[in-house]
């Protein structure tokens, strides 16, 4: 998770993840869109559900990546936003 306040003009955080496989990312979106809906927080937007390189899901605030291995390295958000702030962040 990368802090981009400041940075970014179109959402406060980032999430990047990796999936192993297409089937694991379209769980992924799946699971953050359930947990997100327990908060009472619907997505704004989804693009590439089900696509086997790149799924992104904007929440406003906080936009998740979820991306396959390769994709990930070839679009290298974590360098692209390097002037972010990693947020050490843990489940409660």
């Amino acid at each position: 998770m990368l802090d981009v306040r400041g940075i970014s003009p179109v959402t406060d955080y980032m999430v990047l993840a990796t999936g192993t496989s297409p089937r694991q990312m379209k769980t992924v979106v799946d699971d953050v869109e359930e947990l997100a809906a327990g908060q009472g927080l619907t997505p704004f937007s989804r693009s590439g559900y089900g696509s086997e390189q790149w799924t992104l899901i904007d929440f406003v605030d906080v936009i998740v990546h979820i991306f396959r291995e390769d994709a990930r390295l070839y679009y290298d958000l974590d360098n692209l936003w390097g002037d972010a702030r990693p947020v050490d962040w843990k489940p409660q």
